[in-house]
C-alpha cells in the first residue's frame, strides 16, 4: 500500500505560480512512476505530467508544456509539480498517483495508476 498526500494548492491570479507537493509513505517510493492528474467540475480527470523512478523520463500534457515542470526527490519520498504562468483553465483539483508497472517507462492513462492522493484544489482567477 502507498499513501499519498498532496499539498500546495490555493488561489492565485492568472500569470502566477504554485508548487504542488506529494509525499508518499508505505512502499519503496523509487519503485514507482509518479503522475499528476487534474479534474475540473463536470469534466473527466485528465493527465498533467508524469515522471519515472529516477527522473530521467518525463511526459507532459500539451496544455501545460513549457509552463509546468515535474520533479521528484526520492530521498524525501516526494514528487513536485511547479506550475508557472497559470491560466484560469488550469483551475481543478490536482491529484498525484503512483504506478508500479510504469516505474521505468511511465504511462499517461489514469487507469494504470494503483494509488491516488486525495487531491488539492488549485483556483486561478482572471
Amino acid at each position: 500500500q502507498v499513501h499519498l498526500v498532496e499539498s500546495g494548492g490555493g488561489s492565485v491570479q492568472a500569470g502566477g505560480s504554485l508548487r504542488l507537493s506529494c509525499v508518499a509513505s508505505g512502499r519503496t517510493f523509487n519503485n514507482y512512476a509518479m503522475g499528476w492528474f487534474r479534474q475540473a467540475p463536470g469534466t473527466k480527470r485528465e493527465f498533467v505530467a508524469v515522471i519515472n523512478w529516477n527522473g530521467d523520463t518525463k511526459y507532459y500534457a500539451d496544455s501545460v508544456k513549457g509552463r509546468f515542470f515535474i520533479s521528484r526527490d526520492n530521498a524525501k519520498n516526494t514528487v513536485y509539480l511547479q506550475m508557472n504562468s497559470l491560466k484560469p483553465e488550469d483551475t481543478a483539483v490536482y491529484s498525484c498517483a503512483a504506478d508500479r508497472d510504469g516505474w521505468s517507462v511511465p504511462s499517461t492513462p489514469d487507469y494504470t495508476y494503483e494509488y491516488w492522493g486525495q487531491g488539492t484544489q488549485v483556483t486561478v482567477s482572471s
